[in-house]
């Protein structure tokens, strides 16, 4: 199979993977949300800040390091399979011993106790990346589908029972720890690894060599993607930190999906070109442009319809996230561009420039928060705005100087999107202000106005992006029609 073809099976299962996680999630989470407060999301927000944190250790880079070495062997991957599992020991007991002091961070006592169970979580994770790291090297995302739906449904299940039973924020507790356990032990049951007593002090030196600066930078980037919910716990009410929650994980649906699809199998791709930069300057930039495309225009669909998303999926009582979701999207429709740009610096093995790159990006947060804690809410999501823009042009300028695309030719490359996208997104959204209706059919007649905008100038002005992508989705469906044709043919015959 070529590149071509794995990249596109890759993407095809990896996104199929995201997207169909997701809406068991989305689907789990509105529900959720009807039986939920804001405040008993905004508790367990605050543990999940410091788990999320912890996993960035757990990890240290040795996934990335072992799916970017060409030839592992079993003292590879038993290597890395018991430092993960050290490592998940370690951060469970420090963040057990911590959990007095996070519940008097955040001057609430019921975060002893749900610290300590939720800490459960990265040991349970630690038994599982080897698994991970060996399907994502082989660009085998269906079998990683099939654990993710699995996993995600059972434990929504789980979750949903204890909600309607009145376990409150317990019920998403003991949802995250079942998810994850089924998890790992799915992975286990598909994977052909099976662990054995190998460790090698020059395997973990090679790994290690690499991933430590990809630990540093997961690290600091955790704690960044984490500090806004830090700050909001510690110095605004519990009912603000669900608002903003939930308005993350709506805009989290379709950029983050994209974003790790992206993640996932462009990292493995350009690894296996990263020697031949003409063929990788042209997979990054019709990655760059596609990718673009789709989540600047799914992202203004987002901004022009928040409040009827909002309004008829969770109810009235989550009314106040409206702004934040809109803002949140503006900085979202950067992040796949974020992850293709640093993937090219691990491709090319520069993961020293990936750590200062890193470093760079997430000091430029501290005036943000400073600003949004003197200010409010809405001032500090539009600083994050501010530091998503400055962000990709930072990691522009350092891959683009690898493979010969500069900053202003990426800028050049994906303009005519933006400017398509927005006359969409203004052309409908002003249609439906002339033309008020009752929330659903306003959320409707809004996204038929913008995709018609868009279909229709892609058949006109033959947008490249636009034609691949109906080329793609073309050769997908009469690939799943002869699927169906054969197996219908194989069940009469």
């Amino acid at each position: 199979m070529g590149i071509k073809s794995k990249t596109i099976s890759g993407l095809k299962w990896s996104f199929t993977d995201s997207i169909v996680n997701q809406i068991i999630q989305f689907v789990i989470g509105l529900i959720l949300a009807r039986l939920l407060s804001p405040s008993e999301y905004g508790i367990i927000g605050m543990a999940m800040v410091f788990i999320s944190i912890s996993e960035g250790i757990v990890n240290c880079g040795l996934g990335s390091a072992l799916i970017r070495k060409q030839n592992c062997t079993d003292n590879d991957y038993n290597t890395m399979f018991y430092t993960n599992i050290i490592l998940g020991i370690i951060t469970f007991l420090i963040l057990y011993f911590s959990a007095g002091a996070i519940a008097r961070f955040y001057h609430n006592s019921d975060l002893i106790l749900l610290t300590k169970i939720m800490a459960v979580n990265l040991i349970i994770n630690s038994f599982g990346m080897v698994e991970t790291a060996i399907l994502t090297k082989r660009i085998d995302f269906k079998t990683q589908t099939k654990v993710s739906v699995i996993s995600s449904s059972v434990s929504g299940v789980i979750g949903i029972t204890l909600a309607f039973l009145g376990f409150g924020y317990w019920s998403l507790a003991i949802r995250t720890l079942s998810h994850n356990l089924l998890r790992v032990i799915l992975l286990y049951a598909f994977s052909e690894f099976r662990p054995k007593l190998l460790f090698s002090i020059q395997s973990f030196k090679d790994l290690f060599g690499f991933g430590f600066k990809l630990l540093i930078a997961g690290l600091i980037n955790n704690i960044y993607n984490n500090v806004y919910q830090l700050i909001i716990g510690r110095y605004f009410s519990p009912a603000e930190l669900g608002y903003y929650s939930r308005a993350v994980q709506f805009q989290n649906l379709p950029s983050k999906n994209i974003d790790n699809t992206v993640q996932r199998v462009t990292y493995p791709v350009l690894a296996n070109i990263s020697n031949d930069n003409d063929k990788l300057k042209d997979a990054y930039k019709k990655l760059i442009k596609l990718l673009f495309y789709i989540v600047c225009f799914t992202m203004l669909i987002m901004i022009i319809n928040a409040k009827e998303i909002i309004l008829i999926l969770i109810g009235q009582k989550w009314a106040p996230s409206i702004p934040y979701l809109q803002i949140l999207c503006l900085s979202g429709i950067l992040y796949p561009l974020h992850t293709i740009n640093l993937n090219l610096l691990n491709a090319k093995g520069r993961s020293d420039l990936f750590l200062r790159l890193e470093i760079i990006k997430k000091l430029l947060v501290i005036p943000v928060i400073i600003i949004g804690i003197k200010f409010g809410m809405i001032v500090m999501l539009w600083g994050m705005v501010f530091n998503s823009i400055i962000a990709y042009l930072l990691n522009s300028v350092f891959s683009g100087k690898l493979i010969d695309y500069s900053t202003w030719k990426q800028i050049l490359d994906i303009l005519p999107t933006l400017i398509n996208s927005a006359i969409a997104a203004i052309l409908a959204f002003f249609i439906g202000k002339i033309l008020p209706s009752p929330l659903f059919l306003s959320l409707i007649l809004k996204t038929v106005i913008a995709s018609g905008y868009i279909f229709a100038a892609g058949y006109i002005f033959k947008i490249p992006e636009f034609l691949e992508l109906k080329s793609l989705i073309k050769e997908q469906s009469q690939y799943y029609l002869g699927q169906i044709k054969f197996k219908f043919k194989s069940a009469n015959a």
